[in-house]
């Protein structure tokens, strides 16, 4: 390996990291990263003094431009559009902040911001870059960056509010959302569901899944408790298979056919340890990361 080779492979960790929380897909993410490899290796390195702020820099330029050209296809989108989910090491569980911003609901929070706004939220209140960095990476001015800076972080505080993070209880919740689902127990779903709860089902047009959010206690539990007695996608109940794993930095759940993945299931958790959102994602597209099998460090460092 050279040098160069070398010092790319030491940050693509954190590359992908920071491609993925802007892009809120791992594809494209994971060619954000290529393209920076290949413009790092045309580069005249001996100019760079500091590689890591270079190739972040590449790297968060490169996946604004790919959020921009792909905001219509989102927008056009059938049925609700959800991140692409990424399994995650405990490691991400454990770094509290690490896993709350690269959560699904933080994701589709962000997925509400124009695209500078969301690239200069994650570098700014995620990675802890300066104005004057960010205005560099994204080729803006430092008063515009910090303008976009203020619109984004005023904008998530309304719309996500922080919650102390009690792992030990959402895995406790998702384990008995399991098997209360594989068991047909609508009284537990109910129990561990909040009366508003908000189901989104992101089918993307290719497999059978709701167009519009399904919300409420007793809808939702209606629906999962059918897990046992419904066939889904030409798969008959025995033959599917659910499995708790961590998905996004957080306890989850997917659903297998004995050839492919079907579905992920992930939780929004109010204070109280309370289900209050439901994120499945079904799009046979969206799940090649799950598919294939790798737990992706997303640290902040």
């Amino acid at each position: 390996m050279s040098a160069g080779q070398q010092v790319f492979h030491t940050y693509r960790k954190l590359l992908f990291s920071v491609a993925y929380r802007v892009l809120g897909s791992a594809a494209d993410a994971e060619d954000a990263v290529q393209d920076a490899w290949i413009k790092w290796s045309s580069a005249d390195r001996s100019q760079v003094a500091d590689p890591k702020a270079y190739l972040t820099r590449i790297v968060s330029n490169l996946a604004l431009e790919r959020l921009r050209s792909t905001r219509h296809k989102r927008e056009t989108y059938v049925g609700p559009w959800l991140p692409e989910p990424i399994l995650t090491s405990g490691d991400t569980a454990d770094a509290v902040m690490d896993a709350e911003s690269v959560s699904m609901a933080m994701l589709v929070v962000l997925e509400t911001l124009s695209p500078l706004e969301r690239a200069v939220f994650v570098l700014k209140e995620v990675f802890g870059f300066s104005h004057a960095e960010i205005a560099e990476a994204v080729e803006r001015s430092e008063a515009a960056v910090r303008q976009a800076a203020h619109r984004a972080r005023e904008h998530v505080r309304a719309r996500r509010p922080r919650f102390t993070a009690d792992r030990s209880r959402q895995r406790e919740v998702t384990e008995r959302f399991l098997a209360a689902a594989t068991g047909g127990d609508i009284n537990t779903l109910m129990e561990l569901l909040s009366p508003d709860v908000i189901l989104w089902t992101d089918g993307g047009g290719k497999v059978r899944q709701a167009l519009k959010p399904v919300v409420g206690a007793q809808t939702v539990a209606s629906w999962f408790a059918a897990i046992r007695t419904v066939t889904y996608q030409s798969v008959q109940p025995a033959d599917m298979r659910a499995e708790l794993v961590e998905i996004n930095g957080g306890p989850g759940m997917v659903f297998s056919a004995p050839d492919r993945v079907i579905a992920t299931i992930t939780f929004d958790f109010d204070a109280d340890g309370r289900i209050i959102a439901v994120h499945n994602v079904a799009n046979p597209d969206k799940l090649q990361a799950i598919t294939d099998g790798t737990a992706h460090d997303v640290a902040t460092w």
